[in-house]
């Protein structure tokens, strides 16, 4: 009991012994935190006490430095959504894993996106994994020119969302409504 991936070393592990996945989720706080605070990253990640493993430094300040980029690819993914309106953990979650498919080529598309679509899940709505699932296959074909299957039916695949309070109650624009 208690063995994980990461014991059996099936996941890379960054410079002090965290996981991907947990670089992510720190990023994806460290990011929040700034938004939050109307901060730059930099001094964020300076008033840390203790710096964070290289992995989740990387995605915080590659967000950051490409942010213009970034933000384009997700707006014109997401057709209908302004980042805005956006709730703020799907919009950081889209930024992380929109520079990661541009500026990471050894990770793979699929871990990419898996790994998004898992963090949107845990830290935003019930259906945020579908909208980040539709949003980042739209941006994977368009930086890397590959075609993803949807993720699983808890994560994913689902290109338009559901309608709900307060979330994603409209088409993405990349569903096949928006092709029509």
């Amino acid at each position: 009991m208690g063995s994980s991936g990461a014991a059996r070393g099936r996941r890379p592990r960054t410079e002090i012994g965290a996981t991907r996945r947990d670089a992510r989720e720190r990023a994806l706080s460290l990011l929040y935190e700034a938004e939050a605070k109307h901060q730059e990253v930099d001094r964020v990640l300076g008033d840390l006490p203790v710096a964070p493993d290289a992995y989740a430094v990387a995605v915080v300040t590659g967000v950051a430095s490409h942010r213009e980029r970034v933000d384009a690819l997700v707006s014109g993914a997401a057709v209908g959504w302004d980042l805005d309106r956006m709730p703020v953990v799907d919009r950081t979650v889209l930024r992380m894993a929109t520079w990661e498919l541009l500026e990471r080529p050894d990770v793979p598309t699929a871990v990419v996106i898996d790994e998004a679509v898992e963090l949107a899940k845990r830290f935003s709505t019930d259906q945020s994994g579908s909208f980040v699932n539709g949003v980042l296959a739209t941006i994977a074909r368009q930086v890397r020119g590959e075609e993803q299957r949807p993720a699983g039916p808890d994560g994913g695949g689902q290109e338009q969302p559901p309608g709900r309070e307060g979330g994603h109650g409209t088409d993405t624009g990349t569903g096949p409504a928006a092709r029509g």
